[in-house]
């Protein structure tokens, strides 16, 4: 009886301790996510204006009614799409591609690893201004494609033409995050069991088919998970958009839905619309990350 009295004492001491060290976590996480979240849910049935003096008033659904029925937000949502998609498809196979590659040396792998990751360490600012001088009409960018292309003197528009300010943001972006989830790839690639690679050696598999046949379908739990985190960190692009237009760049084609909402919060002074897109944003990757939980979980089931 002691010893289950002492047992449970110790327990009960280890579990004050435990909330004690995880008490500033959940503090700062209440404060500035989980009440910013619940304050734009509330938001969004109210007209509110930033600077006004004036009670919020409750008008219920028409917040949401008139930012569905806006040209302007589809347009956001068309831009936030065309980039989601255009920045998914060369960093998903570009990171797997050097994830595959590092793992596949045995020398320098941490040499590879940090010099793909050091454009991560920036910030998306920091990043953006490189590359206003990287697409500048002097810049390396002109001089880089004329080379390929033997165009000398040709100036591509990159932050004018409209097709062109797209894909300076996802090359950005691309450029930026590319290493971080190489490194998650690489981290899933090396959980792989490395007896599984050597049987199939001795059996006389090669390179493309020990890739094919054993690296991704047993790479599937990280896939889904990279995929899902690549989705969302491109909804959540801001930085090189608003810069870019600060310079120029049009704003139409890449007015992306986080761009919207600080301008329609800031400038436009309209509280209600802003909380009604951050609302449907959220809601859509809270979607996301369900179903990539389900899917990991169904995955992890089937092993």
């Amino acid at each position: 009886m002691k010893r289950g009295r002492t047992a449970r004492s110790h327990e009960k001491i280890r579990a004050r301790w435990g909330w004690l060290f995880v008490a500033p976590g959940i503090f700062f996480f209440s404060v500035f996510s989980f009440y910013p979240i619940l304050n734009a849910f509330w938001t969004s049935f109210f007209n509110k204006k930033l600077l006004s003096l004036k009670a919020p008033k409750f008008i219920g659904f028409q917040n949401y009614e008139k930012v569905l029925a806006s040209p302007d937000f589809w347009n956001s949502v068309r831009a936030t799409a065309a980039f989601s998609i255009g920045a998914f498809v060369p960093l998903f196979v570009l990171s797997l591609l050097f994830a595959v590659l590092i793992a596949s040396r045995k020398r320098f792998q941490r040499g590879a690893q940090m010099a793909l990751y050091s454009p991560a360490v920036l910030s998306s600012a920091v990043a953006a201004l490189i590359w206003l001088l990287v697409f500048d009409p002097r810049g390396l960018a002109n001089h880089f494609v004329n080379l390929i292309a033997g165009t000398p003197g040709i100036d591509h528009r990159w932050l004018a033409d409209a097709t062109m300010a797209q894909v300076s943001t996802i090359v950005v972006y691309v450029w930026k995050y590319v290493g971080y989830f190489t490194i998650l790839f690489v981290t899933g690639i090396g959980k792989i069991p490395q007896s599984v690679n050597e049987a199939a050696l001795i059996d006389g598999a090669g390179p493309l088919q020990r890739l094919f046949r054993i690296t991704l379908p047993l790479l599937k739990p990280t896939t889904v998970l990279v995929s899902v985190m690549i989705l969302i960190q491109c909804l959540k692009t801001f930085s090189t958009q608003y810069l870019f237009t600060q310079r120029g760049a049009p704003l139409q084609p890449v007015n992306v839905l986080t761009l919207n909402i600080y301008n329609t919060a800031l400038r436009d002074q309209n509280l209600g619309r802003a909380s009604v897109m951050s609302v449907l944003l959220f809601v859509f990757m809270l979607f996301l990350s369900w179903a990539q939980l389900r899917f990991s979980r169904s995955e992890e089931a089937e092993l």
